[in-house]
């Protein structure tokens, strides 16, 4: 058993496919170089074992894992004076009949809002202003799973990972309007952690928007432009302003004041090119739910970074976790945790490697760093020497992370 999980993890930083990978471990020398290595069909066998609660185990080894790695590896540089953790929940297609927890939920798929039959993941990534994120800790659910189940204990469990990482300093959580629940801002509040959730756009929103003077708004430039999907456009102008809200009051002993951090993006004229010119200008809006303690330019700003958390689905879905392989839901749950372990490796690879590498995909991470031809050279008894490639463009990162990494222990 304790040789069969880390068979399989290794597998997952070779990249994405289930069979093929740790199959990749027994060719060649591999074998020479590394003990334990099982077949896939065995590391199958062993994922099928895991009960509900051997998950949970593993995932806590996970966040145990992320807090040594934090450690050893400039993971986090700046998280003592301010970290992000950013929670969010990905819709996994799946395709067998008889995959446990499949059911069919909303996902977006090029802007567009579908069903989609799958398992939902939900995931909390902490970042800082100099890092790339990092996964703190995943949770795998039905697929037709609410956003927010269970939200609010997973982000008092973000808050002390990222508090075990070192992030001494201000967390604030970013959360989309999904989350836009009492429980979870209580429960982030409690953590001693700000929040910044995406405000849903209701009635008394509205009103509060509507009420906000015309001279307060202020207007923006982003640095590179934003994507659209309504207008199916790039937008590189807007306004912001703020207001006092005060949330949740319908609800007893839950009601939260705050700040109302609003963003409104003027709406084009679809038919202005017909010579049909507007008479007064149309605006959208967007409005965040924060007690940020950053000024509202900033605090804008950066609940737009939220977005981050998209491209650690990107990573993991084109790498470790491309499908759920089995029709166990706690085998798939314990896969999930893996892949996120084999992600931060891959990440801490990277930060040990070089600046560049340490904000890089990590599939470049993978491709540069970790699948590289090597020719194995005995030297009397146990002793291996590896012969790299000449030439390599990679050589000096390699070096780096190796020396960072320490020579490996002599054979006995």
């Amino acid at each position: 058993m304790r040789s069969t999980a880390p068979a399989g993890f290794g597998g997952r930083l070779h990249g994405p496919t289930v069979q093929p990978t740790p199959h990749l471990l027994r060719h060649g020398a591999m074998s020479t170089l590394f003990g334990g290595i099982r077949a896939p069909s065995t590391l199958g066998s062993h994922l099928r074992c895991y009960t509900w609660g051997n998950v949970a185990q593993l995932e806590k080894a996970g966040r145990e894992f992320l807090a040594a790695l934090a450690g050893r590896a400039p993971l986090l540089p700046g998280a003592g004076s301010l970290a992000f953790i950013d929670i969010d929940s990905m819709q996994k297609r799946v395709y067998g009949h008889k995959k446990q927890g499949a059911r069919f939920g909303h996902t977006k798929i090029q802007g567009k809002s579908l069903l989609v039959r799958g398992l939902n993941a939900l995931a909390a990534t902490i970042s800082t202003p100099l890092s790339a994120p990092v996964i703190a800790g995943t949770r795998l659910r039905g697929g037709n799973a609410a956003s927010a189940r269970g939200a609010a204990g997973f982000a008092a469990q973000a808050i002390g990972t990222a508090r075990a990482c070192g992030c001494t300093g201000a967390i604030v959580v970013r959360l989309d309007s999904a989350f836009y629940a009492a429980g979870v801002i209580a429960a982030i509040r409690r953590a001693g952690a700000f929040f910044s959730v995406t405000a849903r756009m209701d009635a008394k929103v509205a009103a509060a928007i509507a009420a906000i003077p015309g001279d307060a708004w202020t207007p923006i430039r982003y640095p590179r432009a934003i994507w659209d999907d309504q207008l199916r456009c790039w937008i590189s102008d807007a306004e912001v302003a703020e207001t006092e809200y005060t949330a949740f009051a319908s609800k007893k002993g839950q009601a939260v004041t705050a700040r109302l951090v609003v963003r409104r993006v003027r709406d084009l004229n679809k038919h202005a090119a017909e010579g049909m010119d507007e008479l007064f200008p149309v605006w959208r809006y967007h409005a965040i739910f924060t007690d940020s303690p950053f000024e509202l330019i900033q605090a804008e700003g950066q609940h737009r970074d939220h977005a981050v958390v998209e491209q650690v689905f990107a990573d993991v879905t084109t790498g470790p976790l491309a499908h759920f392989p089995s029709g166990s839901f706690a085998a798939n749950a314990a896969w999930l945790s893996i892949a996120a372990m084999a992600h931060n490796l891959v990440r801490a690879a990277g930060a040990l490697a070089s600046l560049p590498f340490a904000k890089a995909r990590a599939a470049t991470i993978r491709r540069d760093l970790i699948a590289v031809a090597a020719r194995t050279a005995r030297h009397g008894r146990g002793h291996i020497t590896l012969h790299l490639p000449e030439g390599w463009h990679r050589e000096h990162e390699w070096l780096h992370l190796f020396t960072a990494c320490g020579p490996p222990a002599a054979a006995a």
